[in-house]
């Protein structure tokens, strides 16, 4: 009864640990080169396939699909977007159909795995701006998360 429970808790906490794109897409996915690159020189990676994520800016459906708009922020190990200010720039997605923006909406947090189609010029405000353009081949989004929650234990100075 003892190795069953063990069992059923290490299957537990390692389940918690999985990836939140499936491993036959990260296979296949680009690893060595940093966001970075990706966004500032999108036509130079056309037709690679990469792991990005972040914060949903704005999300519309259109005849060609659904535009997602990201706030690229990096990801951790389980290709969760870290709670950061650091971000390297926008991204856009396009998903080959239908998507409810009310579900995809402002605030969400988002990984995609695409392929790199180049870059789509689009505005930010009164702002001409160079968007990566990925097509999706995965998507996941994150439950709402209102606050972060963070639990630190520190010692305190005080000068």
């Amino acid at each position: 009864m003892r190795r069953i429970i063990s069992v059923l808790i290490i299957l537990i906490i390692f389940s918690g640990c999985a990836h939140v794109i499936s491993k036959d897409i990260r296979i296949l996915a680009d690893k060595e080169i940093p966001a970075l690159n990706y966004i500032r020189e999108p036509d130079k990676y056309k037709g690679r396939i990469v792991i990005l994520g972040g914060v949903i800016a704005s999300s519309l459906n259109t005849v060609e699909g659904t535009y997602i708009e990201v706030i690229q922020k990096p990801l951790n190990y389980r290709g969760i977007p870290e709670d950061t200010d650091i971000s390297y720039g926008r991204f856009l997605i396009l998903y080959d159909g239908y998507l409810d923006t009310a579900i995809y909406s402002p605030g969400r947090e988002i990984t995609v795995a695409g392929e790199v189609l180049g870059k789509r010029i689009g505005r930010i405000g009164e702002m001409q701006y160079a968007y990566l353009l990925l097509k999706s081949k995965e998507i996941y989004l994150f439950k709402y998360r209102p606050l972060p929650i963070r639990f630190e234990i520190g010692i305190w100075h005080v000068f």
